[in-house]
């Protein structure tokens, strides 16, 4: 062999080496930083830590939570990332402290600014029992900074499989600006007592949520509070199952609310066991009585579909279309709806109507708005 092939080999065997040394995956346990996984020691930053480090790592990377009991006070995994990045916590139960005290901000478990990212398996406990029977700030016009379970902000090309949250001391998962994202097989748990707790409150998401288990309400909304508000458009839910909750798939706006818009908006194949107000565009949300009552929304709806929607409604009314009468809702389609009553007293379900022409195709019970 003459020296000029030697050299090419040896070139060309470090090439190679190097490719498999780019593309070799980082996987960042966090006991490897320090997390202690009693479910009482506070493991937010060894979780941050490994985050960090996966974050910078070669693409793509890991953050690993084994499976066991961990607790964790705010924790907020920013981007961007050099690459792919992963959250794997499949049989791990992560805790928040029971305590309100303990948060200053308005989210426990925070992700934003990333892209191509995935996060699978995991419960997270927000323990909020103390804060539903303790705090006035549900029930008032009180400024309370009372966190979400997961907030995810500025999230890009990723998804969100086999999550389990709990317990939330407010909303469960809250969306804001999340582009070309799939939510898959979530668990949404929240006993009868909570408050203020909705499942999954898009304030702004171009994705899909699929396969979902919600015991509490699907919202998209509240719209129109706050001026400037980006539009919605874009957002799929379909093949969920929602259980014993005091509301299904609702679309809620503010009376005398600054202007809007929300469009493209679908939810089909969900199933109702015992929910109250199975199906609902609400421009008349007044929580507490603190709103512009007697003034119509200015969000504007259009292009919103309820496809084979089916189950036991614990409410008569179980289709509530209440749009806006200075901005009625535009091209609003109802189909293959079959909604029964379950409740004292037995009977049917009905519907109700207003500022809405709604194309119905299909065989629907309740059969008739009002």
């Amino acid at each position: 062999m003459d020296k000029s092939s030697c050299i090419r080999r040896t070139v060309c065997c470090l090439f190679v080496t190097a490719l498999i040394a780019i593309n070799h995956a980082i996987v960042v346990d966090i006991k490897s930083k320090g997390a202690t996984g009693d479910g009482k020691t506070d493991d937010g930053p060894a979780l941050l830590n490994a985050w960090k480090e996966a974050c910078e790592g070669a693409s793509p990377s890991s953050v690993l939570i084994p499976p066991g009991t961990y607790m964790a006070l705010s924790v907020v995994l920013s981007g961007p990332c050099k690459g792919p990045i992963k959250l794997q916590a499949t049989g791990a139960t992560i805790k928040a402290p029971p305590e309100l005290a303990k948060f200053k901000t308005d989210s426990w478990i925070r992700i934003q600014n990333v892209s191509k990212f995935t996060m699978t398996g995991g419960t997270f406990d927000g323990q909020g029992q103390q804060t539903w029977s303790s705090t006035k700030c549900h029930n008032s016009q009180m400024t309370c900074e009372i966190p979400v379970n997961l907030r995810l902000s500025h999230v890009k090309d990723s998804l969100f499989k086999d999550v389990t949250s709990s317990n939330s001391k407010n909303f469960h998962i809250a969306l804001w600006r999340c582009d070309n994202s799939i939510f898959d097989n979530l668990t949404i748990n929240a006993p009868g007592n909570s408050v203020n707790t909705d499942g999954i409150h898009i304030a702004r998401l171009n994705g899909r949520a699929q396969h979902n288990k919600l015991k509490y309400k699907d919202s998209i909304g509240s719209l129109g509070k706050y001026p400037n508000e980006e539009p919605i458009q874009g957002i799929w839910i379909k093949n969920c199952t929602i259980t014993g909750t005091t509301n299904g798939v609702r679309i809620k706006s503010w009376p005398g609310s600054y202007p809007g818009m929300a469009s493209d908006i679908h939810f089909e194949d969900i199933i109702m066991k015992k929910v109250g107000n199975p199906i609902m565009i609400d421009q008349e949300y007044c929580p507490h009585d603190v709103c512009k009552k007697g003034t119509s929304s200015k969000v504007k709806l259009s292009s919103v579909t309820f496809r084979k929607i089916r189950g036991t409604s614990t409410t008569k009314v179980a289709l509530n279309l209440a749009c806006s009468e200075e901005a009625p809702c535009d091209n609003v389609e109802v189909s293959d709806i079959r909604l029964t009553f379950h409740g004292p007293g037995g009977g049917s379900t009905n519907s109700k109507c207003l500022n809405a022409k709604p194309k119905v195709t299909g065989e629907n019970v309740p059969q008739r708005f009002v």
